[in-house]
């Protein structure tokens, strides 16, 4: 019996392309193997804060007395990460007969042809599986990229929630926010809430969901937020929240998630009518590594997987609401093909040093290249930068340079973040400093 990682690499050899749009593989399978998810389902779609959006509403309705199952991706560390029941991450040996339930299938037999699937459809099936056979009462499926294609759309919504539309990806995606928001919309489905965070959402989502008749959510037009320094409020089609606690997850792009979710929350309160102490509880209590995680200590420590110019943005305000450091250290490495001029444009006013790292993955940039064109910008002459063979040992360069009143921001990937993370948040307690 093969474990778990031997099955990912397993996975890791059935296709020639890591990437392969298209839904017909998945569908042949899905039937094959008879799976069909029976409870309410939210798909999270969109460029940016579909993890955050996942996990408020993973504690929500956790909070609310909900069994909840969520499919996040990709993950941090361990695998395992991708699939949580009852707000707990599931354990390799779980997943093990879902993998070899796929695989059989998979291979088929008389008047079966073998299928081949990429790393992406092949897990998704075995975690879908799992979760329809966990008990639940509710599924959470986070879309791996686009929407229309994804193997996440081989199953149908009850609520597809759009997060914030931008630039990524665009070699399967497309040219422009037209493009991309015309692939996120095809999670949609007719009949069914289609809710968008998005404040300023391309028209082609909007478009989609009104040739389709889904039933959209607009901020703006069906729901709206308010608030001031010390609380939020929520309202749209019937309900209202107010006096809300910020989110537990830092940065003021949470409050567009956390809007999204009331929204796609209240779109199916019929089926799963939600309190609105559940809502305060599971907003306050809501835990998400790697997202603008601040990690107190001598340097202080951020960490954020921001990897493409609208997160970067976002990012970038984030560090600047912060308050004084007398120097920013950036720890970074980042995929290949990622807008590094417009990233760059975004965060340089804030980094005073670079650590460039290598990271394990061949689509990744290699450290001294993203070095090489960082000098050629010449955005800030006068920051310094350094090449590394891994995050940890970025990191540990980052700690030597830095004083303690200093901070530390490891972004650019779930490779770089998950790098550094990978033994343990790193609490730091300004160790150069002692004698």
């Amino acid at each position: 019996m093969k474990t778990l990682p031997e099955w990912l690499a397993h996975c890791e050899q059935l296709h020639p392309a890591q990437i392969d749009m298209g839904l017909e593989r998945v569908h042949e399978l899905r039937q094959r193997l008879g799976l069909a998810l029976k409870v309410p389902v939210f798909t999270v779609a969109g460029t940016n804060g579909k993890g955050s959006s996942c996990a408020m509403l993973e504690s929500i309705l956790s909070h609310a007395g909900y069994r909840v199952g969520l499919y996040t991706s990709p993950h941090l560390v361990h695998f395992e990460e991708r699939c949580r029941i009852r707000q707990q991450a599931v354990q390799a040996e779980e997943l093990v007969p879902h993998f070899e339930a796929v695989e059989h299938a998979r291979l088929g037999g008389e008047g079966c042809p073998p299928l081949t699937l990429t790393y992406f459809e092949f897990t998704t099936l075995a975690i879908v599986r799992l979760l329809a056979a966990s008990d639940l009462d509710v599924v959470i499926l986070e879309v791996g990229l686009g929407g229309r294609l994804d193997a996440v759309n081989a199953f149908d919504t009850d609520c597809a929630l759009i997060t914030s539309i931008d630039l990524d990806h665009m070699e399967y995606l497309g040219p422009d926010r037209e493009s991309i928001g015309r692939e996120k919309a095809g999670v949609m489905r007719a009949g069914k809430p289609a809710v968008v965070s998005d404040p300023v959402p391309p028209r082609s989502v909007v478009e989609h969901a009104r040739a389709l008749g889904a039933d959209l959510w607009l901020v703006g037009q069906d729901f709206n937020v308010a608030g001031d320094s010390q609380q939020w409020g929520w309202a749209g089609r019937g309900r209202r929240y107010s006096g809300l606690a910020y989110p537990a997850l830092r940065g003021a792009n949470q409050l567009v998630n956390a809007a999204g979710v009331l929204a796609a929350l209240t779109a199916l309160r019929e089926r799963l009518p939600v309190t609105a102490q559940a809502v305060r509880n599971g907003l306050a209590m809501v835990e998400l590594q790697g997202r603008f995680q601040i990690v107190p200590g001598q340097p202080t420590v951020v960490l954020d997987v921001a990897h493409n110019p609208h997160s970067v943005a976002a990012l970038t305000a984030n560090l600047d609401a912060m308050g004084f450091y007398p120097r920013t250290h950036a720890v970074f490495g980042v995929m290949a093909d990622k807008e590094l001029p417009a990233m760059w444009q975004r965060i340089a006013p804030v980094i005073d040093l670079w650590y460039f790292t290598d990271l394990p993955t061949p689509r990744a940039a290699k450290a001294a290249d993203l070095e090489a064109r960082w000098q050629a910008l010449a955005l800030r002459p006068n920051a310094p930068s350094s090449t590394h063979a891994d995050p940890a040992a970025a990191l540990s360069a980052a700690i030597a340079a830095a004083d303690p009143a200093d901070r530390i921001v490891v972004f650019g990937s779930f490779y770089t973040v998950g790098g550094v993370v990978f033994a343990g948040i790193p609490r730091l307690q300004a160790q150069h400093l002692t004698p």
